[in-house]
């Protein structure tokens, strides 16, 4: 083994995308390594973790009745710190190919958290082992990920749609120059696919059956083709197990509030810029990352409505970790984007 493939093993910085649905790790020099949910199933008995995970998971909806299945995360910002600070050190204990070394970190944020919601998320990384701990809007950390270059003296608009929260960044010159996270993302759309269903075929449905109606039938605008998707739930008069379809044109209607409100900030986004940076947005376009970019034709709603182009990243479900890798490799311009 030469030197520097040996330094890269021992190397241990991490970069974090600390997700409200998953979280992934990218390790330096080895690329991405973990990618899990976030979840946690913990032992109401004796308070110990059962599972993290995928592990944990799979448990969702049908855990005995002495272990809870938790997710850590809501809206972006830790919600039960004990389930996180677990979940943190089990994702770097297995991520982190050295023992020697305690490992330098990145996570990726929403802008708008709270000086206390980033306080606990340092606070869980270094409870985790972490050396040094740096902190980057996910916005940001996306647009790096997602190849646009921050750095130079142009405007940059990313609309990072993850789990919990969407995140709008206006960037130039390494700086963020105007930044807003709403609470409308990914999981308020599975709610708005749950209670739609409970309301318009008195089916009760769980938050993964939600999910996948979401990923397969979901859209922004009409699609080309029609689509239904066949999906069980429990009936809700009946009390029992019951098979209906579901059409886009259905689905659509029940994300339609959701999608709104998202292109309304993206909309205040571009009122609140600059004259000149608008400018160079509406000659660039807007670059769109998170999962939430991947819902069919959400790109063309919003470039109907703002009359800008959108365009959709290359792997918009990793920008932000892959970004947050990239930082790893220029600590200079880590330390100038890092939040305190």
């Amino acid at each position: 083994m030469s030197l520097m493939s040996m330094l890269s093993f021992l190397s241990s910085d991490l970069a974090i995308d600390l997700g409200t649905a998953n979280t992934c790790v990218y390790a330096s020099g080895r690329g991405m390594i973990v990618n899990e949910p976030s979840i946690v199933a913990v032992n109401r008995m004796t308070g110990g973790i059962e599972a993290v995970g995928n592990e944990a998971k799979r448990m969702l909806g049908r855990v005995p009745g002495g272990i809870d299945a938790i997710k850590p995360m809501r809206e972006g910002v830790i919600a039960d710190f004990d389930a996180a600070e677990q979940m943190l050190s089990y994702f770097i204990r297995k991520a982190n190919s050295s023992f020697l070394v305690r490992p330098r970190i990145v996570i990726g944020i929403p802008s708008e958290v709270t000086q206390v919601e980033r306080r606990a998320v340092k606070d869980s990384a270094f409870r985790a082992k972490a050396s040094e701990v740096y902190l980057v809007e996910e916005a940001v950390a996306a647009a790096v990920g997602a190849g646009m270059a921050i750095a130079e003296p142009f405007g940059n608009m990313v609309v990072d749609i993850g789990g919990g929260t969407t995140d709008i960044a206006v960037i130039s010159l390494a700086g963020v120059v105007y930044s807003r996270a709403v609470r409308v993302a990914g999981n308020e759309m599975d709610d708005a696919i749950i209670q739609h269903v409970k309301r318009e075929h008195s089916l009760l449905i769980g938050e993964r059956t939600a999910e996948e109606v979401k990923i397969h039938v979901g859209s922004a605008t009409p699609l080309d083709e029609p689509i239904s998707l066949a999906i069980k739930g429990r009936h809700l008069v009946e009390g029992v197990p019951k098979t209906i379809t579901v059409t886009d044109e259905e689905i659509r209607g029940a994300l339609a509030d959701t999608v709104t409100v998202i292109v309304e900030a993206v909309h205040d986004a571009l009122e609140q810029t600059p004259p000149e940076l608008s400018a160079d947005i509406s000659d660039r376009g807007i670059m769109m990352t998170g999962g939430g970019a991947l819902m069919k034709n959400l790109d063309e709603r919003l470039s109907s409505a703002l009359g800008v182009g959108v365009t959709v990243a290359e792997d918009p479900l990793h920008c932000v970790v892959k970004g947050a890798g990239e930082m790893l490799n220029d600590l200079r311009m880590l330390r100038k984007i890092a939040v305190d």
